[in-house]
């Protein structure tokens, strides 16, 4: 059976990739994230903050007892050694290129177009073998317009493409007004890939103190279902490869995201619930699958369920939509 398949360009030896999380920081999880069969590693990522900080003569008065007031600015640097500041970072790269054989992809966050070009061509001097540049924005300013914060998006994942040779994902929110329509644009200037979808950790809020507060909730199987319908609509309409995150637990989350068109799935929350040698769980579920339904490769289940198999895509959404408003029955 060929489990192989390609993503930005490159041939993974498995379309399991595990995505940006603290695991990662560690070397020694990296070598055992390969030796449990990941085709790819996603590392934690750099916060265009802390580049904004680094580039502060007073960056290192400034960071300095971050824990004693998290309303600084640079609390976003206070997580890691890795993730603390560009030099650990780029460094990390270069230990875990030696460390292991499959890809290491660097990863950026940020919304703004300033001051990413530098550190990406040093991300690619490091020997990163892609990157991704992880747009998280949240908009609240109500006299920006949708079109506006698109193409400002946009020009961002333009400069960075631009400024290095590797190739560059897009990690992406769902919430836009016409996700296809943003998708292409992406696809259009030049971008290598896209990684749907970021999930935002809203912060919970306090009784005491009225003051927010991290709150993490890892992802579920229940989260698969944007990906998936977005990938669905995406496979065959566009070139750059898709990624599918959030939500991948079992062998049949992932075989799920393949047939609608994925090139990869990312796996993070499982791992962090699990332990890293789940990808081995994952993989055994998705062999005995394909090899059970007779599929001789990825190749030939990618995108067996996508919407470019269907006729009229937005007639079957809408359809979907009223037969399960329908078809629900509330217990007695």
């Amino acid at each position: 059976m060929d489990f192989s398949t390609v993503y930005l360009g490159k041939t993974l030896r498995s379309p399991l990739v595990v995505s940006a999380n603290p695991l990662s920081d560690n070397l020694d999880n990296i070598k055992r994230m390969e030796d449990a069969g990941a085709g790819a590693i996603v590392l934690t990522s750099l916060f265009e903050e802390q580049l904004r900080m680094e580039r502060n003569p007073h960056y290192r008065q400034y960071t300095h007892g971050l824990d004693n007031d998290p309303a600084l600015l640079p609390h976003y640097a206070d997580h890691s050694d890795v993730g603390s500041n560009s030099d650990a970072y780029l460094e990390h790269i270069r230990k875990a290129k030696a460390a292991v054989s499959i890809p290491i992809i660097a990863s950026l966050n940020g919304t703004t177009a300033g001051g990413w070009s530098l550190f990406a061509k040093q991300i690619a001097g490091a020997g990163a073998d892609a990157l991704e540049l992880n747009l998280y924005n949240i908009p609240s300013d109500p006299s920006l317009s949708a079109a506006e914060i698109e193409s400002g998006l946009l020009l961002t994942a333009q400069i960075v493409k631009r400024a290095i040779t590797i190739p560059v994902a897009v990690k992406l929110s769902p919430y836009f007004t016409n996700m296809a329509a943003v998708a292409r644009s992406f696809d259009e200037a030049g971008l290598d890939g896209l990684v749907l979808f970021n999930r935002f950790y809203q912060p919970d809020l306090s009784l005491e103190t009225l003051v927010e507060y991290p709150h993490i909730l890892l992802s579920t199987a229940q989260d698969l279902r944007l990906p998936l319908h977005w990938i669905a609509a995406l496979h065959g309409r566009v070139h750059l490869s898709l990624a599918a995150t959030g939500g991948i637990h079992e062998g049949i989350d992932a075989i799920k995201a393949l047939m609608v068109g994925a090139n990869v799935v990312m796996v993070a929350s499982a791992l962090l619930k699990n332990g890293i040698d789940h990808l081995r769980y994952i993989e055994a579920q998705m062999r005995g699958w394909l090899q059970t339904n007779e599929y001789a490769s990825i190749d030939e289940l990618r995108g067996v369920a996508s919407v470019a198999r269907r006729d009229s895509p937005a007639d079957l959404d809408r359809a979907q939509y009223m037969r399960a408003l329908k078809t629900y029955l509330p217990k007695p």
